[in-house]
């Protein structure tokens, strides 16, 4: 339910080959929450990439009101190809949404501790996505569900969901049409997946309220933390 995306609309229009159509309208964001505004990759009508912004939470074009965004800020990669409300944007409509890193929690002792998933080397992460637009006119809102797997490696020690991460080399083929978007269903490589780091972070990042750096930035585990966990 949280992530981290602070690259700026040229550095990711560049790192995605795509079109900027942001408008300057994004900023850096360490703790981003369900229904916020944030960058997404989709094909335009002509088949071009195009950033822009969208509110994370899917709103079906059928659906009465915003009001339920918040709650499909996620869809399963196992059943979102016969989900009422995601089945057509599977078909039809999959971005790619640019991150730094995704955060999750672990119970301990103590309480809660959080941990940010990040690349070891920087480069950016792309969440596989799903788009749709509701409302219309000037109301028409850009809305978007990130697609979850079950988690492999190390990152099952902290949940057993992760985002359905998409290597480099995926992200044409989840963008362009495809005859079984089924295939495109597939776990990333476990080589690759060993590039991401597991790291403590404090605790401010369970407040939406909080951003910047600080976030992200590593932490000392408790004793007992230590112990119960393999990082």
């Amino acid at each position: 339910g949280r992530y981290a995306t602070t690259r700026s609309s040229g550095e990711l229009s560049a790192l995605f080959e795509s079109y900027d159509d942001t408008g300057g309208r994004l900023g850096p964001d360490h703790n981003v929450a369900p229904t916020d505004p944030v960058p997404l990759v989709r094909l335009s009508p002509e088949g071009h990439r195009t950033l822009s912004v969208a509110r994370w939470g899917f709103l079906p074009h059928w659906a009465r009101s915003a009001a339920g965004a918040a709650r499909m800020i996620n869809a399963r990669a196992e059943t979102v190809a016969t989900s009422r409300a995601y089945a057509g944007a599977f078909a039809r409509r999959r971005c790619l949404v640019p991150a730094d890193g995704w955060y999750e929690w672990v119970r301990s002792p103590d309480g809660r501790q959080a941990y940010y998933m990040t690349p070891r080397d920087g480069s950016v992460l792309a969440f596989a996505g799903i788009w749709s637009v509701w409302g219309a006119g000037d109301d028409a809102r850009l809305t978007f569900s990130v697609l979850t797997t079950a988690a492999l490696g190390e990152l099952a020690e902290v949940h057993d969901r992760m985002p359905l991460l998409l290597p480099p080399d995926r992200w044409a083929p989840w963008l362009e049409p495809a005859d079984d978007p089924a295939a495109l269903l597939a776990p990333p490589p476990a080589d690759w997946l060993a590039g991401l780091e597991v790291r403590p972070v404090g605790p401010a990042v369970g407040d939406v309220r909080n951003d910047g750096p600080h976030l992200t930035a590593r932490v000392p585990l408790p004793r007992e933390a230590e112990d119960l966990t393999l990082f």
